[in-house]
């Protein structure tokens, strides 16, 4: 199947530019909101927990978080390995991912609009699928 990847990227582009739109009312970008989100659900973690989780590079979520903590959004406590410091949210950090929340869904509600229940489901699962092939 040819062209799967002609189809992504530019949608993955465009989705990205209309997160940052949203977030941006906060000051926020699309790879900041990714650390508040690894941490709102995952609870506080190491830089190197966060940046796996994602697939990329230590030093991309180090400035996401230094962004993130010089906006008071989240703190760097001190964790087991002394090397390492847990990142947590702040309360404010909690405010901000809350209302970060409600325009994210809208927006994701608005990208799928058009779509029945049946085909947003075989997305997800194919999405899964994609995700499991390029992890192998």
């Amino acid at each position: 199947m040819l062209g799967f990847f002609r189809q992504c990227l530019p949608l993955q582009r465009r989705i990205v530019s209309k997160l940052n739109e949203r977030l941006g009312q906060f000051g926020l970008s699309y790879s900041q909101w990714t650390v508040l989100y690894y941490v709102k659900n995952h609870g506080a973690a190491v830089l190197a927990e966060i940046a796996a989780y994602y697939g990329v590079k230590k030093p991309v979520i180090t400035r996401s978080v230094q962004t993130l903590e010089a906006e008071l959004l989240v703190e760097q406590l001190p964790s087991r390995d002394r090397r390492e410091k847990l990142i947590h949210l702040t309360a404010k950090g909690e405010e901000i991912y809350a209302a970060g929340r409600i325009l994210i869904d809208e927006l994701e509600q608005e990208t799928l609009v058009g779509l029945s229940e049946a085909e947003v489901s075989a997305l997800f699962a194919s999405m899964v699928t994609i995700r499991k092939n390029l992890q192998a």
